[in-house]
C-alpha cells in the first residue's frame, strides 16, 4: 500500500475549517483551479453513507469520481472510500483536522493505493500529478480560510 499525505498549519480552528467542508459542493471550485463540480448524489454533508460525486483535472485528464462517507467525527475526521473503477486502485482516503497552537490546526488529506510499489514504477508521473494537486489543495485551502476572515 502506498500512502500518500499532505498537512498545512491553517491560522483557524478546526470549527472554521469543518464549516467552510460543510459546504463542499458550493466551495469545491473555488478550492483548486482543476475542480469542475461536486454533488451530493445521496444523503450530504459528510454523514456516513452519503456519496459524494466530483469531476477535477489531474495532469490534464477529466476525472469522474465518486466517495462513500464511511466515518466522520465532527470538527476531527472525514473517512471515505472511492467508487468502482477507482476503488481497484485507490480504496480510501481521509480529511483529518488537529487543534495546534491557540486558534490553529492542522489539515491533512491523505489517500491510500494499492500496488504502491508498481505505481511507483509504471504511474510514477501520475502519482506526482496526484501528490502535486493534494499540496496545491492544502495551500488553497490556507489562502482561502485565512484571507476570508471567518
Amino acid at each position: 500500500m502506498l500512502t500518500l499525505k499532505d498537512s498545512v498549519t491553517i491560522n483557524r480552528s478546526p470549527e472554521v475549517i469543518f464549516e467552510w467542508l460543510d459546504h463542499f459542493s458550493e466551495n469545491y471550485i473555488s478550492w483548486h483551479q482543476d475542480h469542475v463540480i461536486a454533488k451530493w448524489t445521496r444523503g450530504g454533508n459528510f454523514e456516513k453513507g452519503a456519496i459524494l460525486y466530483a469531476e477535477e483535472y489531474l495532469d490534464g485528464k477529466l476525472e469522474k469520481l465518486s466517495f462513500e462517507i464511511t466515518s466522520f467525527k465532527k470538527d476531527e475526521l472525514i473517512e471515505y472510500k472511492t467508487l468502482f473503477p477507482h476503488s481497484i486502485i485507490c480504496p480510501y482516503g481521509s480529511f483529518s483536522i488537529e487543534p495546534h497552537n491557540s486558534n490553529g490546526s492542522v489539515f491533512t488529506a491523505t489517500l491510500s493505493f494499492r500496488f504502491g510499489w508498481l505505481l511507483s514504477k509504471i504511474a510514477k508521473k501520475r502519482i506526482e500529478a496526484i501528490r502535486t494537486h493534494m499540496r496545491e489543495e492544502g495551500v488553497n485551502l490556507k489562502g482561502l480560510l485565512e484571507k476570508s476572515g471567518h
